[in-house]
């Protein structure tokens, strides 16, 4: 009885072990934000650290994604995308730079 629970025991440990070798293998899931009318859908969303989010463009126009000092897409022309990674905990204010009154938030956690 004793020698099953030691290798039940020694079993586990290396189970946990070999999940701390390949700490990058949990991430978060990739999340998409709508660009439609002139809104960005959600216009808030909270995520954990290490979220991607990719903006898609749905408008017949171009639209740009810019959050001051830490990213800014190209200008997305209809059916483009743009992604970006959140490695950083906080609150992350996003707007069009051709459309100033199109604003978004992204809160990471």
């Amino acid at each position: 009885m004793r020698l099953t629970t030691l290798r039940s025991l020694g079993a586990a440990l290396t189970f946990v072990a070999a999940l701390s070798l390949h700490p990058g293998s949990a991430h978060a899931e990739p999340t998409t934000v709508t660009i439609d009318n002139f809104t960005f859908a959600p216009a808030e969303l909270t995520v954990k650290v290490g979220t991607t989010i990719t903006w898609k463009n749905h408008d017949d126009i171009p639209h740009q994604v810019v959050s001051a000092g830490k990213f800014r897409s190209k200008a997305l022309d209809t059916d483009d995308s743009f992604s970006f990674t959140f490695t950083t905990a906080g609150d992350y204010k996003y707007f069009c730079s051709l459309h100033p009154h199109m604003t978004g938030m992204i809160k990471v956690e």
